[in-house]
């Protein structure tokens, strides 16, 4: 577009904003002159416009037409109007400690890492999952408070498609899926010979309830002497992807004490039924629950009662980034306390720098020493209360008083930091908990390096303090992202629709029918719209009596 002189205000010169115009020529001269203005900043002019009509518009006395660019600038003070970023721009991640995590699971964190071209960070997550998975069922932590908490960890990675979630997932999983194996051949010889005993059993206690000739004391005495039916065995299942707490409840007498929660397509879980609106509540109070290790109670009058203490869950979850800003940003489950317990990493994609590289064959070194380590924990025997086993009492690890004085010092510094105007005065809920995950990652990885340890030594407390440390400045980077309203979700959607269809003008009539599912309702595309205006990136202007139009305002660099 030229520069002819046109373009310039009229010589009585243009008016502050629109609302001060008191005449139509004040009024072309001002939309002209704020037109040029705009133009100037634009590396890309705006092709609506054309020269005739800017001509016509500053030098003519015609009306503007009320859905013409050049009206809908009019809205704006003539030095252009801020444009407020609907979510404060998040800074790149820190480098996950992954020295921290010790000899056998930092080697294998960075194994994963090159042999997966993936983040250091998302490795970490699925190999801390499993690491948790495996020595929840052999010990818990005794706090410096006198309580003890189990060694389960609650992960979330927040990753796109492509980033190859699934594919680190199935290598740390490897010992996992090797134990499962075992297991399953165990389990298909002991339930042929356990239904065969059943089988007995039960038509001997048939015989003897019906056998006529034994009076009450008698029969109870057979009855006695039958003893109880024959325990079925446990299934061979340590994990599952999307299980509902009714599920959980239902079959867990039949399952291992200690489960993992894990999947690589988390959505599935977060966005499926136990999270819907009319469970998502019960669902994270029976989560935090096993979190703390209080097991499953639940009394139903359809389902019957259900009380399964020493259960212990893992849970490592792969959620791409919106649903995983859906889940972390939902308020119940923000009060109700779910994700504070939750230690979340995002990492920056490799996309677009993985250039192709032969692995080598088989398993390296620090894979062959990681499958061996989690193996033996998996296969070494738990204690339990009841004769399936699946009871769990985990022994105590105590915290030397080296590792304590270390676990005070962090627990200190995080509380300070929650004081008013504190760093992480905003992320309370999160750091009321770093302390104690802190604790819960040192007893991970004393375990994984020394199985038998009585308790927790200076070393491996500095590790979880740092890791934990890590945790919380990631949530922290990731509170402006991941706490976002409903409402400033639809309208990050709305305006990510607007650009993908090159809109410039939208009703909300168009909106609600051709617009993202979100918002083509009235109420939540009013919301959206207004959440777009009060942050600039969207105009309104009347429609000749038939409600508004909103023009769409481009960035600079657009």
């Amino acid at each position: 577009m030229s520069d002819a002189p046109v373009y310039a205000a009229s010589p009585m010169g243009a008016p502050k904003t629109f609302a001060e115009c008191k005449t139509q020529d004040e009024r072309n001269a001002w939309a002209a002159a704020e037109y040029r203005a705009y133009l100037s900043k634009q590396s890309t002019p705006d092709k609506d416009i054309t020269d005739n009509e800017i001509m016509k518009a500053s030098s003519l006395n015609t009306p503007l037409a009320p859905n013409s660019r050049l009206a809908t600038l009019a809205a704006f003070p003539a030095r252009g109007r801020e444009l407020l970023p609907l979510v404060p721009p998040v800074a790149a991640p820190r480098p996950y400690p992954v020295a921290a995590l010790g000899p056998v699971l930092s080697a294998a964190t960075e194994c994963i890492a090159s042999k997966c071209q993936c983040a250091p960070s998302l490795a970490a997550q699925s190999v801390l999952g499993v690491a948790s998975l495996a020595t929840q069922r052999l010990a818990d932590v005794r706090m410096p408070y006198g309580q003890t908490r189990p060694l389960s960890l609650f992960c979330v990675t927040v990753a796109a498609s492509g980033d190859r979630k699934s594919t680190v997932d199935n290598e740390a999983l490897i010992p996992v899926r090797m134990h499962e194996k075992n297991l399953k051949q165990q389990y298909d010889s002991a339930y042929g010979a356990w239904k065969v005993g059943h089988s007995a059993w039960a038509a001997e206690y048939r015989k003897i309830e019906n056998d006529k000739r034994l009076d009450r004391t008698n029969r109870e005495a057979e009855l006695k002497a039958l003893g109880s039916a024959p325990v079925e065995p446990i299934k061979p299942l340590l994990t599952a992807p999307e299980p509902t707490v009714e599920a959980l409840a239902k079959h867990w007498p039949v399952l291992p004490g200690a489960l993992g929660l894990f999947s690589a397509e988390g959505g599935q879980f977060t966005g499926g039924h136990g999270f819907g609106p009319d469970h998502r509540l019960k669902t994270a109070a029976s989560l935090s629950s096993l979190w703390d290790g209080s097991g499953i109670r639940r009394l139903r009058a359809g389902d019957g009662i259900a009380d399964l203490p020493g259960r212990r869950l893992a849970l490592h979850l792969m959620v791409q980034p919106d649903a995983a800003a859906a889940f972390l940003s939902e308020p119940i489950l923000r009060d109700q306390g779910l994700l504070s317990r939750i230690l979340v990493a995002a990492p920056d994609t490799l996309a677009g720098k993985r250039e192709w590289k032969k692995g080598v064959d088989g398993l390296a070194d620090a894979m062959r020493r990681y499958v061996a380590v989690i193996l033996d924990l998996l296969e070494r025997p738990a204690s339990a209360s009841n004769a399936a086993g699946n009871e769990l009492t985990p022994r105590a690890l105590d915290l030397s008083a080296e590792s304590e004085a270390v676990w005070g010092a962090f627990y200190n510094r995080i509380e300070k930091a929650q004081a008013a105007d504190g760093a992480l005065e905003g992320l309370r809920d999160v750091a009321g908990k770093a302390a104690e995950n802190a604790a819960r990652v040192a007893a991970v990885l004393t375990v994984v390096e020394r199985p038998e340890a009585p308790d927790i030594q200076a070393p491996e407390m500095r590790a979880g303090c740092e890791i934990a440390g890590w945790y919380v400045a990631e949530a922290l980077r990731l509170a402006g992202a991941h706490r976002q309203s409903p409402i400033l979700r639809n309208a990050i959607k709305l305006l990510e629709w607007l650009r993908a269809k090159g809109k410039t003008e939208i009703t909300r009539s168009e909106i609600m029918q051709f617009g993202p599912s979100a918002v083509r309702t009235k109420s939540e595309a009013e919301a959206a719209l207004t959440s777009l205006e009060e942050h600039g990136w969207l105009v309104p202007f009347p429609i000749d009596g038939k409600g508004l139009r909103w023009s769409v305002v481009k960035e600079l660099n657009q």
